[in-house]
């Protein structure tokens, strides 16, 4: 695994300070004057015991309370994983690469698009776990289907600590279901272990405009009292749940991201946390999202100064695409949007690897391209080496003239680091790529996965540690109503 990314770029920073502090002043006065609807009673009860005014289901945050609960969230900490060689220092200039998650069906290794199974969300755990740039195995990469709906969060969770010994996100489907998650992650690392070191992330959810709903906060709460990372994830939708208009939509959701930080320091101080969104553009033609834009692109530069702004580590969305193959649509997307959260400065860099059809399906062949290309930014990001300069400068008088350095000391010493090679794009002549057999880039992705899974060697882990694991899941589980088989019943 590639090491945490630390930026060594200038950043892309659109705004000014005066435009900072306007864009904070109006979120804080939509905070204050508009407020934020929080669907669920023990939130509101917190709410009114930190000295808020509630009214109903909404809460109005005084801006100088907002800016002293955020200022107890880390701005650094440090991920930690089973394999003590995969931890990740996080935040600042340090970035990881996440998998995508969430998706009803997958393109498989034959390029069908169909619905996942337990044993495909196995498979890209294990591609996620071999792939350099990936620095974390997620979790429901592939929703598996031929599992009940109320055991999944048990399997997928399994599936993500078994197969990688990365570290791995904790379902938030529900707060049980989360604090499922998290006495698993006490089970593998240890209670005690789960208060003083992050180990797994979890994810809030907004419902854009301003309101966060009871199953989100239950969840939050779960992984906020275990002092582990949450994402305050306001869900937007630019043009249909914000303003038509890029600062103003910035606005909007910087207020809600904000509202839900705070209340992860109202449920316990020095709590980590991660200013979050998932972010599209909507066609306004046709009401479809969008990836890929402009201003999705110009949205990302403005999250990312509002978060340092406020000396909070956060999270965008990458590699997103729209399209429903690996084509150049989807190239496209996923190479403008790779490139602007880089330069915006992004921390947890979420959805790296898969995600097409506007994230209904994860593809196989593009998990392994956008893996590729995440390497490719990784680099990019790495910025200028001037350690050989002097080296190279004296190859220069070496060569002379007329030259090539193709045999010289210096190029033997570094050719395999001193430029970026793709295994998956094809740089022959045109007359070698017939030879090669005409493949296409989803045919060298598709290829380049099954030689992974062929070699997968799975991680040890400790079989006390598994045995235990294992009678935790058989004991929910019969604790747990199988809701599919219920409903089937009726």
């Amino acid at each position: 695994m590639l090491p945490a990314l630390t930026r060594r770029l200038p950043l892309t920073e659109p705004m000014d300070e005066a435009q900072i502090r306007k864009v904070d002043d109006a979120s804080m006065s939509i905070l204050e004057e508009v407020g934020v609807v929080f669907r669920d009673n023990i939130a509101l009860d917190d709410w009114r015991k930190a000295g808020a005014r509630v009214d109903g289901e909404t809460v109005y945050l005084d801006r100088e309370h907002v800016r002293e609960l955020i200022t107890t969230i880390p701005s650094r900490f440090t991920y930690h994983a089973r394999n003590p060689e995969h931890h990740l220092p996080f935040g600042g200039d340090r970035a990881i690469f996440v998998p995508m998650t969430g998706a009803p069906y997958l393109r498989d290794l034959d390029d069908v698009r169909r619905s996942p199974t337990l044993d495909d969300l196995a498979n890209f755990h294990k591609l996620a776990h071999m792939l350099p740039s990936m620095h974390s195995s997620a979790h429901h990469i592939v929703e598996p289907m031929d599992h009940p709906i109320s055991h999944r969060h048990l399997r997928i969770t399994y599936s993500s600590m078994k197969h990688s010994d990365k570290t791995f996100m904790g379902m938030t489907t529900s707060p049980k279901n989360a604090e499922d998650v998290l006495d698993m992650a006490a089970i593998l690392f240890g209670e005690d272990y789960l208060e003083t070191h992050p180990v797994v992330t979890g994810n809030c959810n907004g419902n854009s405009p301003l309101v966060w709903d009871e199953v989100m906060l239950g969840a939050l709460r779960a992984f906020s009292r275990r002092n582990q990372p949450i994402l305050c994830s306001p869900f937007v939708l630019g043009g249909a749940n914000t303003p038509a208009s890029t600062v103003p939509a910035v606005a909007q959701l910087n207020a809600e991201a904000l509202s839900c930080l705070a209340y992860t320091q109202v449920i316990r101080k020095g709590a980590p946390a991660i200013y979050g969104h998932y972010l599209s553009t909507v066609s306004m033609a046709s009401g479809a999202p969008m990836a890929g834009t402009p201003e999705i692109s110009l949205m990302n530069f403005m999250i990312g100064q509002m978060a340092r702004f406020y000396d909070v580590p956060w999270r965008t969305s990458n590699t997103l695409g729209g399209a429903k193959t690996l084509d150049a649509q989807a190239g496209y997307e996923s190479a403008t949007t790779l490139m602007a959260v880089l330069m915006a400065g992004a921390n947890y860099i979420w959805h790296s690897a898969g995600w097409n059809e506007a994230g209904m399906h994860c593809s196989m062949a593009k998990f392994i391209v956008d893996a590729e290309q995440c390497a490719a930014g990784y680099r990019m990001a790495e910025g200028l080496r001037w350690d050989d300069f002097d080296e190279a400068l004296a190859a220069v008088r070496d060569i002379g003239p007329g030259g090539h350095y193709l045999g010289h000391a210096h190029t033997i010493e570094n050719f395999q680091r001193a430029f970026f090679m793709p295994t998956l794009f094809d740089n022959n002549s045109y007359e070698q790529w017939v030879a090669d057999g005409e493949l296409d880039t989803p045919t060298r992705g598709l290829t380049k996965a099954r030689a992974l899974l062929e070699a997968y060697e799975e991680p040890a882990l400790d079989p006390a540690t598994d045995e235990a694991l294992r009678d935790y899941i058989a004991r929910r589980e019969r604790e747990i109503p199988a809701m599919d088989a219920l409903n089937n019943t009726h």
